[in-house]
C-alpha cells in the first residue's frame, strides 16, 4: 500500500479484514500484533485444549458439571416445550456469545418430521435472519438435500450453538459443554427417529471419541440421549461449509445423502 492516499489505504485494509471474517471489534484499544509477546510466568505451561467429546464430559472432582454447565443442564431439563426451551435459551446468561451475537438462531423447519439435522454453528447470515443454514452453506445444503426428495417440511434444523462466535471461530470446549444440555433437551423434545449430524464439531459432541469427521462421517451409529428410552440412529457427514471449500469431498457426501434416503425409505415401509 506504500505510496497510496491514506484513505484509500485504510479502506483496503478494512475490506481485506472483512474478507478474512474479522467483522467485529471486541477491544476498546487496537492490539500491536508486531510487538514482542509478554513473557509467560515461569510456572506457566500452555495447556492442550481438550476435545468437545471430552469437554461433554468434563466433570469437578466431587463428579458434578462445572456449576455455569450444572445450571444450563438444570435449565434445559425444567423445559416441556420447544417454545419453553427457546424462551430459555433467549434468558440464559451463562455462555458469553450470547453478549456477542446479534439474534439467538434455534431451528427452523417441521419439528414432526421424524429427521433432525444438527449443525455446529451460526455464520453471519443466519446470525443476522436468526435461522440456521440460510446462508451459502445453508444453500448448497438445501439444494444437496432437495436431490434426494427433502426440503424444510421434511426435516428439522438446528445447530449444537446457537449463538454466532465472534468472526465465525470455532466454538470453545467451555460453550459446548453450555450448549450441549439445550441441544440434548431439544432432541428429546422433538423425538426424531433420524439424526443427521452435519461438520465434526457435532459428530463429535454427539458421538464422543477423538476421531475426525472423515472417520466419523458415513457410518450409522445409535447413540443415547438424555430424556429418551430409546438409543436413536445418527448418521455423520461433512458440514456444507467444508464442502463449499473443499468440492472433492463431494462425493462422500453424496453417498452419505443415498444412505441417508434408504434409512429413510426403510422407515416409512
Amino acid at each position: 500500500m506504500r505510496g497510496m492516499d491514506p484513505r484509500t489505504a485504510l479502506t483496503a485494509a478494512l475490506r481485506l479484514h472483512l474478507e478474512w471474517g474479522a467483522d467485529e471489534a471486541l477491544a476498546e484499544a487496537p492490539i500491536d500484533h508486531l510487538a514482542a509477546p509478554p513473557a509467560l510466568p515461569p510456572a506457566a505451561s500452555p495447556a492442550s485444549p481438550a476435545s468437545p467429546a471430552v469437554a461433554r464430559l468434563a466433570v469437578s472432582a466431587s463428579g458434578t458439571l462445572p456449576p455455569p454447565a450444572a445450571r444450563a443442564a438444570s435449565l434445559a431439563a425444567a423445559c416441556h416445550s420447544l417454545d419453553a426451551l427457546r424462551a430459555a435459551l433467549a434468558a440464559f446468561d451463562g455462555c458469553g456469545l450470547s453478549e456477542t451475537a446479534t439474534h439467538l438462531v434455534f431451528n427452523d423447519g417441521n419439528p414432526d418430521s421424524g429427521l433432525m439435522l444438527i449443525g455446529e454453528a451460526p455464520g453471519a447470515e443466519e446470525d443476522r435472519i436468526g435461522k440456521p443454514f440460510v446462508g451459502p452453506s445453508g444453500q448448497l445444503l438445501d439444494r444437496m438435500l432437495a436431490s434426494i426428495g427433502l426440503d424444510r417440511d421434511h426435516y428439522l434444523i438446528t445447530n449444537l450453538i446457537p449463538w454466532r462466535p465472534p468472526g465465525n471461530r470455532s466454538p470453545t470446549d467451555a460453550e459446548v459443554l453450555l450448549c450441549l444440555p439445550f441441544l440434548h433437551r431439544q432432541i428429546a423434545l422433538v423425538r426424531p427417529r433420524l439424526l443427521l449430524l452435519l461438520g465434526g464439531l457435532a459428530a463429535k459432541a454427539l458421538l464422543g471419541g477423538g476421531a475426525g469427521i472423515t472417520r466419523l462421517r458415513g457410518t450409522w451409529r445409535e447413540i443415547a440421549i438424555p430424556g429418551l428410552d430409546a438409543r436413536l440412529p445418527a448418521l455423520a457427514t461433512y458440514h456444507p461449509a467444508y464442502l463449499l471449500r473443499s468440492p472433492g469431498a463431494k462425493r462422500a457426501a453424496w453417498a452419505d445423502l443415498i444412505s441417508l434416503r434408504r434409512r429413510l425409505d426403510t422407515a416409512e415401509r
